[in-house]
């Protein structure tokens, strides 16, 4: 008997069609806001408001925050005043900036009209500072607690402000000028078995905090090490300003990895989703790079050019190129990618240079000897089937061929992995992402030296 499986999507399609709205909230309210919102982002623009304003308003706020920008401005523009004020007034502070500073002015004028001037003022707060830097992604919205409360004064501010807070779990323990003395969990304040001890007798006063201007990744990295929900955000002067989450973290990760790896793949990195980015918009970010690296591969042609002659003497020597010039940008890639994500990690500074080098150029070493070896028995057993008429044309010994082609092979493995793990620690010196250097560079840059390394070594040995 044939299964059929209907995805809730085509539900909730079939559902809409026939305009049985009931069913459909009564299906969305069970579920997630991310898995809502990735349902939101598929729909036509005139179903979407209609979608939008059956969720309640909690739910509403949660999904809202999902959402695409695109369909997020969408919605924005089709909202009623009242509408437009319960979602924001449902937004944590952090989630509001993002959305404000993805928008198109009228449509921030008209958000900022909407919030009460607190929450305006926070929100401008959070905006002022500099892009990718732990201001601005952290959220204003925490629960403080003074030292000298008790464990039941503690638990009665919680119930009065924590519904309003991104996290209550942990509770910082500050100073009238907001420097932090310690922090505090609820799972301390739950299982102390005297609720009139003070917070200063349960609190933790080492504290691991990060400036407002400390790169965001780098604040991911710290989230990740010390395996914290959150980590409290400090200004110059040492005050607490406001705590970045784990969520807000992993989404760092997921959007540096992602700029990491459109760069190491000769792209401009892009905000939308695939599928939501046009072909002008993926041609935009993609053929300034082709065009970079087509000119640099003129190189290459300069190269063979100046060894016209000695490749007319002995043609066989161009059937050997592609296999060289692939295998020497394979590793350098392999080396550069390897040192790119250690530096990712922080598991590699500039100083760690030397000791990479030697790493590379042990490991590179023993590659180019066992590739240099299979090379010479590939040239000499198989090579030697397919070109050896055309060598016996000329006045050179196939086996004198293979062993240029195995020796030139042995020294573009060890030089292009050495390149391939100097030039993102270079890249990083120098201010720039070492992910510039990967794959695309270096196998241009290793292309032209290993075609350059073997017409010497030929022109050496053979003329």
């Amino acid at each position: 008997m044939a299964q059929h499986n209907v995805s809730v999507e085509d539900t909730l399609k079939v559902l809409v069609e026939n305009k049985k709205y009931s069913t459909v909230k009564d299906v969305l309210i069970t579920m997630n806001p991310s898995d809502i919102a990735s349902i939101f982002d598929e729909l036509p623009e005139d179903q979407l408001p209609i979608m939008f304003r059956l969720l309640p308003k909690a739910l509403a706020a949660d999904t809202f925050v999902e959402m695409e920008p695109d369909n997020q401005e969408i919605l924005i523009r089709g909202f009623s005043d009242t509408e437009l004020k319960q979602v924001l007034d449902e937004l944590y502070i952090d989630d509001a900036a993002d959305i404000v500073e993805e928008m198109p002015a009228n449509v921030v004028s008209r958000i900022l009209r909407h919030v009460t001037p607190d929450r305006r003022r926070e929100i401008n707060e959070i905006l002022q500072f500099p892009e990718n830097s732990a201001g601005s992604i952290m959220t204003t919205e925490y629960v403080s607690l003074s030292a000298d409360m008790t464990v039941s004064d503690a638990f009665q501010k919680i119930r009065d402000t924590g519904v309003d807070k991104e996290t209550i779990y942990t509770c910082y323990v500050l100073s009238r000028f907001n420097r932090i003395l310690g922090l505090v969990s609820a799972k301390d304040l739950m299982l102390a078995k005297d609720q009139s001890v003070t917070v200063e007798t349960l609190m933790t006063t080492n504290v691991i905090t990060v400036s407002t201007l400390m790169d965001q990744e780098e604040v991911a990295k710290q989230l990740s090490k010390y395996n914290f929900l959150a980590l409290p955000v400090v200004d110059r002067d040492n005050r607490m300003v406001g705590i970045i989450t784990f969520d807000d973290a992993m989404d760092v990760m997921e959007e540096e990895a992602t700029e990491d790896i459109t760069i190491m793949s000769a792209q401009t990195p892009y905000e939308k989703s695939y599928l939501r980015t046009s072909p002008w918009e993926l041609f935009k970010h993609r053929v300034p790079w082709l065009m970079l690296l087509m000119i640099s591969a003129t190189f290459t042609g300069l190269i063979i050019t100046s060894f016209e002659n000695s490749l007319a003497q002995l043609v066989i020597l161009t059937a050997f190129i592609p296999m060289l010039m692939d295998t020497g940008g394979n590793s350098g890639s392999q080396s550069s990618v390897t040192v790119i994500r250690a530096i990712s990690l922080g598991e590699l500074e500039v100083k760690d240079l030397g000791k990479v080098l030697l790493k590379e150029f042990s490991t590179a070493l023993m590659c180019g000897l066992a590739l240099g070896a299979v090379c010479f028995g590939k040239v000499m057993l198989i090579d030697g089937l397919l070109f050896g008429n055309l060598a016996e044309a000329t006045t050179y010994s196939f086996p004198l061929v293979a062993l240029v082609v195995s020796l030139t092979m042995s020294l573009t493995i060890v030089m292009a992995k050495l390149i391939g793990c100097t030039m993102p620690l270079v890249a990083k010196k120098l201010g720039f992402d070492p992910a510039v250097m990967a794959s695309p560079f270096i196998t241009t840059i290793v292309d032209a030296l290993s075609l350059l390394v073997y017409l010497k070594i030929a022109t050496a040995v053979l003329f």
